[in-house]
């Protein structure tokens, strides 16, 4: 790490020790949605710079979106825990590589972010879902998993997914669900789709839990839906850890069957012909 980088670290530090946030850690975090069954709608650098008026590679900027987005990093209420980076208060246990990242977001960002969170709060981490490829120390990944899969073991889930990224297919985060059913959305842009996707989910019974992996859609619709009285978890990301972290992989690789927007190529997939998978889909919405 060069000199400037360093002096950018050590100011973010004593900005950190002056206006700390309170944010649950990991497994603080999981077990407040499994104990108390509650929805959690993520917020990441993506969210804000949708707030900020910016593209991102799979979804354009849409006002309605960005205000949305907005009203709900700065919303207090109780029937939605709110995800923020657990980067806003220290850098722990970071590869070199995100380290390096996330010293130069926050030093752009830490000020935008404290204008629209409440130092009062209590937030969760929204890399409870990504809990693998950004930490030097990975002892406590496959425990987190197991404390990840038990919120919906026994239970009957819905997935809203983007039609190429098929969670769970292929390895067993599901494997203990009563039903899995799954509503596909665009892969892109899911958001000009928003209406259609949160009235057909409103279509299904209340006792379903909902696991969104739809980029910055999901933080808006687990939101919504919480509101209407379900367990909405904002998920993206956690399938695509899982299968880094069973490949035991150390930097971000490609999954071919699967969306991995953070890779180059990442949106070319290849087909698949799963059964189960295709038995599991309820709706198209394209």
């Amino acid at each position: 790490m060069d000199k400037e980088l360093m002096n950018k670290k050590e100011k973010l530090l004593k900005e950190m020790k002056q206006n700390k946030i309170k944010i649950l850690n990991i497994e603080d975090s999981i077990n407040k949605i499994f104990i108390e069954k509650k929805s959690i709608a993520r917020f990441g650098d993506g969210e804000l710079d949708l707030i900020l008026g910016k593209n991102l590679r799979f979804q354009s900027y849409d006002e309605r979106l960005s205000n949305r987005l907005k009203k709900i990093l700065s919303s207090k209420q109780k029937f939605c825990l709110i995800g923020i980076p657990d980067v806003i208060n220290k850098f722990e246990n970071l590869t070199e590589e995100s380290e390096i990242f996330w010293i130069d977001n926050m030093t752009r960002t830490r000020k935008i972010w404290m204008k629209y969170i409440n130092e009062e709060m209590e937030y969760v981490t929204a890399n409870l879902t990504r809990l693998y490829i950004r930490y030097k120390d990975r002892s406590n990944t496959g425990k987190y998993f197991s404390m990840l899969k038990k919120i919906w073991e026994g239970r009957d889930i819905i997935i809203c997914e983007g039609a190429q990224t098929r969670v769970g297919v292929g390895n067993d985060l599901l494997s203990k669900c009563k039903s899995v059913k799954r509503i596909i959305c665009p892969s892109e842009n899911a958001f000009g789709k928003y209406d259609e996707v949160l009235n057909r989910v409103k279509q299904e019974s209340k006792e379903n839990l909902i696991l969104l992996a739809l980029g910055p859609t999901a933080t808006v619709l687990a939101y919504d839906l919480a509101k209407e009285g379900y367990q909405a978890l904002d998920m993206g990301h956690f399938d695509i850890e899982y299968e880094w972290y069973k490949r035991n992989v150390n930097k971000r690789e490609k999954i071919d069957n699967k969306y991995t927007n953070e890779v180059a190529g990442g949106n070319i997939t290849v087909n698949i012909n799963d059964s189960k998978y295709l038995s599991e889909i309820i709706e198209k919405i394209e």
